[in-house]
């Protein structure tokens, strides 16, 4: 019977909220392993016969199966929106899992690189190179932009502004953002188009793609990863780096700045608030800093 619901909430999913073919197979998953958990119970419930108690009872199951606290919050997560679904198409009159409580889940600060370090990394590109010119515009536009590597490998050449600033961007869920490009990206950008690009081939389907590789063809987020990690070997710089770490850092930067969280969730993409308010950290250094600047107490207090 719970066929029926699963496959009307994924169309839900893919038509009305437009998530990804990923997202949509995690909470089908998740579902599945409802189902299961049922079957096992030897309970023939419909979705609106589920009540709290059987729910928690799942999570505990679930548990027991040494799923990471991560894991089942996220299968919770998955359950309320099936449920508020449910509600939604009137498949259920009340909603069980309003209050199904979730593991809590330490926020872990990401690594973020000063601005030198980034400098440092984009200095360390060797120029002579053909892929140089176009590593030095990908990483100035990774940078200034705070895109996903997924979005700066499919970055498309007709979704460039160059000339109002803005370059069009293609996030999760397909969903578009325009977002303001600084000057130092737009002159490399240019380099590269007018210097390198034109004179490659291109194979077909990379047409429209703004960074390629060497057979003309579309970057896989795998080799930004190696560059960036060659990148920041050679520049001396010994942290855990990836593409992502040049997206924390934009952000990170932002709001140490004093930019609005919300036009920073903007940019980003980022579907709630509360993905972006993770930036909102600042490390000691930082704010020992800040201190130090502007509280003339601080600086009474503070140690000869």
């Amino acid at each position: 019977m719970w066929e029926m619901y699963k496959k009307g909430f994924l169309v839900y999913l893919q038509l009305e909220k437009s998530l990804s073919q990923n997202t949509i197979e995690a909470y089908s998953n998740d579902l599945e392993k409802l189902t299961q958990f049922l079957q096992y119970k030897e309970l023939k419930y419909s979705p609106d016969q589920l009540n709290l108690k059987i729910l928690q009872d799942y999570i505990k199951w679930i548990a027991g199966m040494g799923m990471s606290d991560r894991s089942q919050a996220r299968i919770i997560s998955g359950i309320k929106s099936f449920y508020k679904y449910c509600v939604q198409e009137e498949i259920s009159k009340t909603d069980p899992t309003e209050l199904l409580s979730s593991p809590k889940l330490k926020k872990s600060l990401p690594d973020t690189l000063s601005f030198e370090e980034i400098e440092s990394i984009i200095g360390a590109i060797d120029l002579s190179k053909i892929e140089g010119v176009r590593n030095k515009a990908m990483l100035e536009t990774l940078y200034s932009c705070g895109l996903r590597v997924s979005e700066v490998v499919g970055l498309k050449r007709s979704n460039l502004y160059l000339d109002i600033g803005f370059i069009r961007v293609v996030g999760k869920g397909d969903k578009e953002r325009l977002i303001p490009i600084g000057s130092e990206a737009i002159k490399h950008i240019n380099i590269y188009l007018q210097e390198i690009r034109v004179h490659l081939t291109q194979q077909k389907g990379s047409e429209d793609i703004l960074f390629l590789n060497r057979r003309g063809g579309k970057l896989s987020r795998v080799m930004v990863f190696y560059i960036i990690k060659e990148l920041a070997a050679k520049a001396n710089i010994h942290k855990s780096i990836s593409p992502h770490t040049f997206r924390h850092s934009f952000a990170t930067h932002l709001v140490e700045g004093g930019a609005d969280l919300r036009a920073v969730q903007e940019m980003l993409g980022h579907e709630s608030i509360t993905t972006t308010e993770i930036y909102t950290h600042l490390d000691r250094n930082f704010l020992r800093d800040t201190l130090n600047r502007f509280h003339p107490g601080f600086k009474f207090h503070k140690a000869e």
